[in-house]
């Protein structure tokens, strides 16, 4: 997909960026400083697609022509979100939940075109299987400090939280924190029907 403008990533995420230089695409990183807070009144869907707009938006008035993305991911387990840990004794607690469990990690994805402001937002749901985790592998994870930057606690790719999981339904790249062909599929939508609009309006005036 050739982009008719330059693409910016309003997150601080490495593991995003890395995702969309899979792909291709070198946007420009400006991270979001919307805090992660959650609407108890609201779905888990609704939470991080909002949240996920809301980082956009926040970086959006920074540029004249571009699409800025937001992202959110959150882990939910009976009910409960599962944002990042707080410190570490919040990493063990949410760890000690998800051992053993099936939980669903859901991302939030927002699009919004400057300048027109014109925007559309989508999530993706995948369920993951954990199998039984010691306690002793719990503290020495934690103590490695790399569960404190991801939702719930761990990270998929490259490091030992990919040991934890014994199945994943779904997008693998969306439990990494963005869902790869979700995105593509919905930033290609997304900038025809901004270009079919210039060119009605074009159309119009003529």
């Amino acid at each position: 997909m050739k982009l008719l403008k330059p693409l910016v990533l309003a997150s601080s995420s490495p593991r995003r960026l890395i995702l969309l230089r899979q792909i291709g695409m070198r946007p420009i990183v400006v991270p979001s400083d919307v805090p992660e807070e959650f609407d108890a009144g609201k779905s888990p869907v609704e939470n991080a697609t909002e949240l996920a707009f809301s980082k956009a938006k926040a970086v959006s008035h920074q540029f004249d022509d571009a699409f800025v993305v937001g992202a959110d991911t959150i882990v939910l387990l009976d009910g409960e979100l599962l944002a990042k840990p707080v410190d570490h004794e919040d990493a063990r607690r949410m760890l000690k939940m998800l051992s053993g469990r099936t939980h669903t990690v859901i991302t939030g994805l927002s699009i919004i075109d400057c300048p027109s402001g014109e925007s559309t937002s989508v999530s993706e749901s995948t369920e993951v299987t954990f199998r039984v985790l010691p306690d002793a592998e719990i503290a020495e994870y934690v103590a490695g400090g790399s569960p404190m930057d991801k939702a719930g606690a761990y990270g998929i790719q490259d490091d030992y939280g990919a040991v934890f999981v014994t199945r994943i339904v779904g997008c693998f790249y969306n439990v990494m924190g963005f869902p790869l062909s979700r995105f593509y599929s919905s930033l290609e939508a997304f900038q025809a029907s901004i270009l079919n609009r210039k060119e009605e309006r074009y159309v119009g005036k003529n």
